[in-house]
Formats: C-alpha cells, structure tokens, sequence
C-alpha cells in the first residue's frame, strides 16, 4: 500500500504545473494582444524585441564598378594611310670601265661615303697617253703641209694675174689647202678622242653615295665590254621608300599633293619607331590591277643612315587634317550587334551606353561624328563588367589625366 503522505506531495506537484502552464497561456496572449504588457517585457528584456522588418529588409548599398575613363577631346584629327614599303636608294650606279686596261690603282675601300668627282679607279694610261701624242704629231705634221700649200697658192695667184701660171693649176692649189685644213680638223677629233680615252682611264664617282663591295682588284684586266663592273655607288641622301596603298585611298593622295607637300614618316616593321621623316614625292601611273594598290615614292633626307636600301619599313602618309573635331581614345570603342557603341559616365557616376557614328579610326584615336560631345567621358577600360546603369568608380589617376589634358 502507499504512503498517504507520498499521494499528497504527488497532488500538489500536479497543481503546480497545472498552475505553471495556465500561467505561461496566460503571459503568451497578454504578449500577443497587449502592447502595454509587450513594451514591459521589451523592457525588463530588450534581446527579445526582433529587429525592425524595414532595418532587416533593408539591402546593402550596390558596389562601384573600378573603371578607366577619359574625357573627350576637340582638336585636329590626322588622316593617316598607313602601307607596307621598301628602302631603295634613290639613284645606284655600277661603276664599269669604258676602255681596256689594267688596274693599276683602287683608291677606295668598301663601305666609304665618296663624292662626286673622287678618284676611284686608275686603269693603265700609257696607251692612251701614247695614242694622244699621235694624234697630236700627226696634226702638227698636217699644219706644216698646209702651211706649205698656203705659200704655193699665194705664188700660183701672183702668176696666174701675168698669165705665167694656168687656171687649172691655180684651181689644183686652191683644192690642195682646201683638203690639208680638212685634214687638220680631222686631227683635232682624232686629239678630242685620244683625249677622252685617257681621261676614261681615270675613273670617278659619277655620284655622292656608299660604295658597295669591290669587284675587282688591282691588278686586273677590265674591258669596257664587261657587264660585270668594278664597284656599285648606292645614293643614301636623299634616300626612296617605295611603299603601296589601296586604290581606293588615290583620291586622298591625289588631293594631298594637290593641297601641298604631304608628310610620310618611315617606322619600323612593328610599327613602334620612327626611323626618318620625309615627304611624297611620286605617285606611280598606274594601279596593279592583280592587287589593287598604288606603288608610292617618298623620299627622305636620312641624314642620319638609319634608312638602308632593301630595308622593309610600315609607312604612315598624313594625307589631311580634319580640323576642330570630337576624339576619344580607340580603346573606348565597342562593337555590338548594332554597330559601334561607348560607354559614357554620367554625372551621378552611372553609366551610359551611346551608339556612336565613327568617321575615321587611326593612331589611337577615333574620329566622332555623332553620339558623344566633347568634354564627356567616356570608359576606357573595364567594359566587360558594364551594364547601362550600373555605378562605376573612375580611378583617380585617370581624374587628373582627364582634367590635365585641354
């Protein structure tokens, strides 16, 4: 049997639960439908009041995107062709030998600058010497026989006017000193071309330039009927660059001339240097109908030689300057599916995207005729995150470029 004491402890256990959860009913209606009773448990316990529902809904403010922009610029734009050329020099001569003989003397060495008029070659001129000497006896011997016929001829019409000489011997005479001053004219051709003989056999520069490497030596018989020659003369300076550009660009090379000199500048292969400057000097006749191109002549002072012959060059002609036109970095165009576009950054740091009418593209820049105005920037770098509307953040190195530049 159990204890009437334990039965009694068990019923009272049980009353104060029972008390317990209809306190606890009680406390959650008086929370849920009395605000003074919810603003006093806020108060005795503030961790238990939940956030406010705007707080928590509330979204953290969008990140900026880190861009590149310029401002666009207003100035001259230059229209520039840009060709594929070759250095040749603008005049080359082989040096041959116009007569036979041996080379008795070189006095240049490979590689050296002449000038017009500088010793180069000594053929043997003894020859020669020899045969102008002949020449020139053979009219002193000439001149005395003329002499000789004037004194006859004198005495002939002396005699002839008393009738003790014929007319048919005054006539022989007069055809005898007729054929001696003939012959003495004959003897001065025969000097003139004794004289140009030996003067062929001293051989100089027929131009200023470098002379190549040496095709004979001393020593050796040249003949004036050899193709081979004796040493090459290539002209440096001035300096050619033959190059080609489209048929389509001849109008603007045609009106370029017409306008002025037009400038060409000569680069490197990669186009990265600039090797001399120089003007246009000759359009060819005709277009290469297999290519479509125009072979163009600019000449060069190269007075520094760092152009060379058979060197391959890229050129780049300035054929007009568009005056006072909207610019923006190349960089800064886009391509869609609608033609070229740029991203613009607006004044509350958002972007834009303007469709653009491009004029001309070249030397880093391009040419605006339509979509952006001067002064507007305009994202250089970062478009592959760019949506329009999205916040950017313009670096500020690229601020003070912006600000800088007129």
């Amino acid at each position: 049997m159990s204890n009437p004491s334990d039965r009694k402890g068990r019923g009272f256990s049980r009353l104060i639960l029972v008390a317990i959860v209809i306190a606890a009913a009680v406390g959650v209606y008086e929370f849920r439908n009395n605000d003074a009773f919810r603003a006093k448990v806020y108060a005795t316990a503030p961790f238990l009041k939940p956030a406010d529902k705007a707080e928590a809904k509330a979204a953290p403010p969008p990140m900026a995107v880190p861009v590149s922009a310029v401002a666009a610029q207003t100035g001259d734009f230059p229209v520039i062709l840009v060709g594929l050329g070759t250095v040749q020099a603008n005049n080359t001569v082989l040096v041959r030998s116009r007569v036979d003989g041996q080379i008795i003397k070189i006095n240049f060495t490979e590689g050296q600058i002449v000038k017009k008029g500088d010793l180069l070659v000594q053929i043997d001129p003894r020859p020669y010497k020899a045969a102008l000497e002949q020449a020139q006896a053979k009219k002193q011997q000439d001149q005395a026989n003329l002499a000789n016929a004037n004194r006859d001829l004198t005495r002939y019409e002396s005699l002839a006017k008393n009738d003790y000489a014929t007319k048919q011997q005054l006539d022989t005479q007069t055809s005898q000193v007729a054929q001696l001053t003939a012959q003495i004219a004959a003897d001065d051709a025969a000097i003139d071309n004794a004289q140009v003989q030996l003067d062929y056999a001293t051989i100089t520069a027929p131009i200023t330039g470098r002379v190549g490497f040496r095709l004979a030596d001393q020593g050796n018989i040249v003949t004036a009927a050899s193709a081979t020659g004796i040493v090459s003369i290539a002209q440096l300076q001035p300096i050619a660059a033959i190059f080609t550009e489209p048929e389509n660009s001849l109008g603007q090379l045609q009106a370029g001339v017409a306008a002025g000199p037009v400038p060409v500048n000569a680069l490197t292969t990669d186009g990265k240097t600039v090797l001399a400057e120089g003007t246009l000097d000759t359009l060819n006749n005709e277009v290469d109908t297999s290519s479509g191109t125009i072979r163009v002549k600019a000449l060069f002072k190269n007075e520094d030689n760092k152009l060379w012959p058979g060197l391959s060059v890229t050129t780049r002609t300035t054929v007009a300057i568009r005056k006072d036109v909207v610019m923006i970095p190349e960089a800064a165009v886009q391509r869609g599916q609608t033609g070229f576009y740029a991203f613009v950054v607006g004044p509350d740091n958002k972007v834009q995207q303007r469709n653009l009418k491009i004029g001309l593209i070249g030397d880093g820049k391009a040419l605006i005729q339509d979509g952006i105005k001067a002064d507007e920037m305009v994202v250089t770098a970062g478009q592959y995150r760019l949506q329009p509307g999205v916040l950017v953040k313009v670096g500020d190195d690229q601020q003070k470029t912006a600000a800088k530049e007129p």
